[in-house]
């Protein structure tokens, strides 16, 4: 176990480097650096041609950006300033980036996994109601709502909560916008938790909606098809009780495909974070993606890729080890 946990962490730096070498190559060809920027912006707030950037201050920035050095060049010295965790400084507000990811982190992986705690907690109960009874309204009621569930998009379904729960043309049960209230601050403790938690519906419902109609309908299949096992068989010919071989049985068995979908799904908490922090403005990872896209505020960028990259590999091997502990049959010595 030991050394496929080391094999596994040696491949994950690997992977993460060659993820983090073509991100980085790409993003430095791609059309307008942030030199270009800085002088279009200079000349956009000048008074006329005599307030151009001169030659010696382009020249300064290009040092400064290490824009007069070859690609590898800027991405060794970015690869030793990640080793110290140094993201560099943001071009859009001169702030250091890593300050900028701390703050958003913490608000992204709570939503993320509320969604994905709250998937798992109704996506495994009903797709095993589902597989318990084949064939019935239950099983079919449940069987349309994950497809058409899992078929819609998350920016529909944030666009449709906001018009009919979120004060559109309906219904003003929800907040649409913010973690919190303006007078957050003078609230009480148990005001605050309230604030937050009202704040919270309509984006952990985005969050979750997905993942759970999927995980329904994996639970589904995986409990039908250990329900045909040769084993359940045997149990059911010794005089068990239904409900001891369906629980005991036949439940643990089925979890192990629904557990890759646990790691699986830990890159979904930055890509849906994306259309799901835009559209409710939530200060998050995927919000200050989007932002730091629209400023070319390449730093952050690589940043958020580079937190994406770790978080998808993590993913895999948390999966992994999950195997192990839902079926001790399987191991990795």
């Amino acid at each position: 176990m030991k050394a496929y946990i080391l094999k596994r962490f040696l491949l994950l730096f690997l992977t993460l480097w060659g993820i983090t070498l073509c991100s980085f190559v790409m993003l430095q060809l791609a059309p307008g650096s942030p030199l270009e920027m800085k002088i279009q912006r200079g000349k956009d707030g000048s008074l006329g041609e005599k307030s151009a950037v001169s030659e010696e201050v382009i020249q300064r920035l290009r040092v400064q950006y290490h824009l007069d050095k070859p690609i590898l060049v800027r991405y060794g010295l970015w690869l030793k300033d990640i080793a110290r965790l140094d993201f560099g400084t943001s071009f859009a507000d001169h702030r250091p980036v890593i300050s900028k990811i701390a703050e958003r982190v913490p608000i992204s992986l709570i939503f993320g996994i509320s969604g994905i705690i709250i998937a798992l907690l109704l996506g495994i109960p009903l797709g095993l109601l589902s597989g318990a009874h084949p064939n019935t309204w239950l099983d079919r009621s449940v069987a349309f709502g994950s497809i058409a569930f899992y078929a819609l998009p998350s920016y529909v379904l944030g666009i449709l909560l906001l018009t009919f729960l979120g004060g559109g043309e309906f219904l003003n049960l929800f907040p649409i916008y913010g973690i919190q209230s303006d007078a957050y601050s003078s609230l009480s403790l148990v005001g605050k938790i309230l604030d937050r938690l009202h704040h919270f519906v309509l984006p952990c419902i985005c969050y979750s909606l997905g993942g759970l109609a999927f995980i329904a309908q994996q639970q589904r299949a995986s409990i039908l098809d250990a329900l045909n096992q040769d084993y359940i068989r045997t149990a059911r010919a010794k005089g068990l009780p239904e409900w001891l071989v369906f629980m005991k049985h036949a439940f643990r068995n089925s979890l192990i495909p629904t557990v890759t979908i646990v790691g699986a799904m830990l890159p979904g908490i930055l890509g849906a974070s994306v259309i799901i922090e835009v559209l409710f403005s939530i200060p998050g990872l995927g919000l200050l993606s989007f932002e730091s896209l629209l400023q070319r505020d390449y730093p952050t960028i690589m940043a958020n890729f580079t937190i994406g990259s770790l978080l998808s590999l993590a993913g895999i091997f948390l999966s992994d080890l999950l195997y192990v502990i839902v079926d001790p049959r399987i191991s990795f010595d």
